[in-house]
């Protein structure tokens, strides 16, 4: 008897589109932050990408992709999703309006389909590294394939350091 693959919703969405990735499990016993799971994993920086859910003004839910050291721009972010402003989802929200918990958030297969923008940072490299959907797993895929999972569109939303 084969020990049955570990799928999470992201994954059997990818293999449902047909997308190419790859995935890594590490152990994790609680998420602490994308950079510790980047050092943790061995995977370069600037290939890691978090998962940030947002709510706003009109009470709507939006999606950001951003590199993991990257700082999402609230007004930026407004804009690109054509909202007065926009502000952090509280932790405490994050399961029950995504299905997925922190640390193991990802913009592929979530409950429902938020508008979702991924920064344009991604389309630099040819594979970036996101949450598998669970916390202990990235997958590796393409940012056009990430986009196409997701329903994305690319849009400059990071914080500019001065």
């Amino acid at each position: 008897m084969s020990k049955k693959e570990l799928k999470t919703n992201a994954m059997r969405m990818l293999d449902k589109l047909k997308i190419p990735y790859e995935y890594l499990t590490y152990e994790c016993d609680e998420f602490i932050s994308g950079v510790s799971t980047a050092d943790l994993t061995g995977l370069p920086h600037e290939l890691v990408y978090k998962t940030l859910v947002t709510t706003g003004k009109t009470g709507e839910h939006y999606v950001f992709v951003i590199p993991i050291e990257g700082e999402l721009d609230l007004k930026k972010a407004a804009k690109a999703v054509g909202e007065k402003s926009v502000e952090m989802l509280p932790v405490k929200e994050i399961t029950k309006v995504t299905g997925y918990v922190r640390g193991g958030c990802t913009a592929i297969g979530m409950k429902k389909k938020f508008p979702t923008v991924l920064d344009t940072t991604a389309e630099a490299f040819e594979q970036i590294y996101v949450s598998g959907g669970k916390i202990g797993m990235q997958l590796r895929l393409s940012p056009d394939d990430l986009k196409r999972a997701s329903g994305a569109e690319y849009g400059d939303v990071l914080l500019n350091e001065q």
